[in-house]
């Protein structure tokens, strides 16, 4: 996901309310080169925590501006009005061709088109114990993400 093509170093990514997937990033330099944005601060023993409201998204640090390669999204909340908020972060962050990769119900399908330009891909997670099927978003196009997830029931 944010690995670099052959030996280049790591593309820059920023994870908005994903603590779980940032934290299991296992190589050392992709982790280094990422950074965890999330209200919770349990997180922030980490140094690269980013306390993270995103009410008050336009707080955001200036250094911060336009200096990652790939956004990973997951609100805590799956309203139009929450997704405003996120995808103006996500614009401030991202660097002129940043990417996204989104996680969010079926039904967001095109408000998320029309925030981010992100298209919904064939392979969904899986989600064990939840009551919508989330689905994931890009920006960008990966053989991976054009095939099914075999763990998901066709729909």
């Amino acid at each position: 996901m944010c690995r670099a093509k052959d030996d280049a170093p790591p593309k820059s990514c920023a994870f908005l309310s994903t603590p779980s997937i940032y934290f299991s990033l296992k190589e050392k330099p992709v982790k280094e080169a990422a950074k965890v944005f999330d209200f919770d601060t349990k997180f922030a023993k980490d140094p690269n925590f980013v306390f993270y409201d995103f009410n008050k998204w336009e707080e955001l640090s200036s250094d911060l501006h336009g200096t990652f390669d790939m956004v990973v999204i997951d609100p805590p909340f799956i309203t139009r009005e929450v997704w405003e908020k996120y995808a103006a972060y996500a614009k401030v962050l991202l660097k002129p061709q940043g990417i996204y990769l989104i996680s969010t119900i079926d039904e967001n399908e095109a408000m998320i088109k029309e925030l981010t330009g992100s298209d919904k891909r064939t392979f969904r997670p899986s989600i064990p114990n939840l009551v919508y099927q989330y689905s994931f978003y890009t920006s960008y196009s990966h053989p991976a993400l054009d095939e099914r997830n075999p763990e998901i029931p066709e729909f």
